[in-house]
């Protein structure tokens, strides 16, 4: 879906110009996005498997929830709203909680695409079972929890077994590292 976004500049402040995604991506633009990652008490991560749609990382495992944040909404408003349209869960507010902004700059097709994020990231709790969730096709391709131990496992090995997106390792230990700290583990 082709959205309109606000443009931000390369420290991440506003500009006051609204793009076409696909704008923003051709002219390489900064822009925010959101990752929201769930874990459970039991010490779990959702991960999310990207629909084979995709046109970036197709069925490659990565954060639970992602998206752009749309033209004038709050970012916490698009993780909710990205939360319920990706796997059919609804959030509050008072339930996110906010461990950093990275920026994540990359080009894919030869240039063609340049993604010049701020990921707004988030951290909540997963209170549903899985089988509750409901993965939005166009996005998602599988949803699965796993343990801290099978995550860096996954991580480790992330060059080999096509699983994350390799040249994110140092981001997904980042994210890791929060929740251990959250759930005190």
């Amino acid at each position: 879906m082709d959205e309109y976004i606000d443009i931000v500049d390369n420290k991440g402040n506003p500009t006051g110009r609204t793009a076409l995604k696909s704008e923003a991506h051709k002219n390489g633009w900064y822009h925010n996005t959101i990752h929201l990652w769930l874990y459970t008490k039991k010490g779990e991560i959702l991960l999310q498997q990207r629909s084979r749609k995709k046109a970036i990382f197709p069925l490659l495992w990565d954060v639970s929830v992602a998206g752009h944040i749309d033209a004038k909404e709050t970012i916490e408003q698009a993780a909710l709203r990205e939360a319920e349209e990706e796997i059919g869960i609804k959030l509050k507010s008072d339930h996110l909680e906010k461990i950093g902004v990275e920026l994540h700059k990359s080009e894919y097709n030869n240039g063609k695409i340049k993604d010049y994020e701020f990921h707004n990231v988030y951290i909540s709790e997963l209170k549903v079972a899985l089988r509750d969730l409901i993965p939005q096709p166009e996005e998602v391709e599988d949803l699965k929890l796993v343990s801290f131990a099978e995550f860096e496992s996954l991580l480790k090995n992330s060059t080999t077994n096509s699983h994350f997106v390799s040249t994110n390792k140092s981001y997904y230990q980042f994210i890791l590292n929060a929740i251990k700290k959250k759930l005190n583990k």
